[in-house]
C-alpha cells in the first residue's frame, strides 16, 4: 500500500518535530519502551485519523512500535504538517495527508487508510467512523474497538 503525501524530502524536518516530542514527553516515552518489548498489538491494523502533528505522529508510531500496522490520515488538512506525514511514511507507516487537502482529497485518504481491514480505529471528529458506518459497512465486523477523540465527533455521529 503505498502512502500519498506531499513530499518525502521533507522527512528530516519532520524527524526533529517527532524526536523533540519523544525527549519532552517521559510518559510516552515510556509506554514506547515498554511496548516495542511486548507487542501488544502485534497482527493488528490499526487507522488513526487525528491531527496530524509531532505529538500526534508520536502517538502512531508506539502504536507501530506495539507492533501494529498503522495507517495514519489527518482529521483537519489544515493541521496536517507535510515534514511530519514525510516522516511517520520513512518509519514504515502509511500515510494519506497532506496539508491543505480537498474535501474530495480528505475522502480519498480516509478511504484509502480503511483498505488495510483495520481492526482498530482512532478518529477525531467522526469523519472516519461515518464513512465506517455508511460507505466501507463491510469492515465494520472485522473492527474490534475504537474511539472517537472529541464530543463533536459524538454528537455529529449521533445526528
Amino acid at each position: 500500500m503505498e502512502s500519498m503525501i506531499r513530499d518525502i524530502k521533507l522527512a528530516p524536518s519532520g524527524h526533529d518535530k517527532i524526536n523533540w516530542v519523544k525527549n519532552f514527553m517521559p510518559v510516552m516515552a515510556a509506554v514506547d519502551r515498554e511496548f516495542s518489548v511486548s507487542k501488544p498489538f502485534a497482527g493488528k491494523k490499526m487507522v488513526i485519523t487525528l491531527h496530524l502533528e509531532a505529538k500526534t505522529a508520536y502517538m502512531a508510531e508506539i502504536f507501530h512500535h506495539a507492533g501494529a500496522e498503522v495507517a495514519i490520515t489527518g482529521s483537519n488538512p489544515l493541521s496536517t504538517q507535510d515534514d511530519v506525514a514525510a516522516a511517520l511514511v520513512e518509519d514504515g507507516l502509511h500515510v494519506f495527508a497532506w496539508h491543505d487537502c480537498t474535501p474530495e482529497e480528505y475522502d480519498t485518504f480516509i478511504n484509502k487508510a480503511l483498505d488495510i481491514k483495520p481492526d482498530f480505529v482512532i478518529d477525531d471528529g467522526g469523519d472516519l467512523v461515518h464513512m465506517l458506518h455508511t460507505k466501507r459497512r463491510e469492515l465494520l465486523s472485522g473492527i474490534v474497538g475504537g474511539s472517537e477523540e472529541t464530543t463533536t465527533g459524538v454528537h455529529r455521529l449521533r445526528a
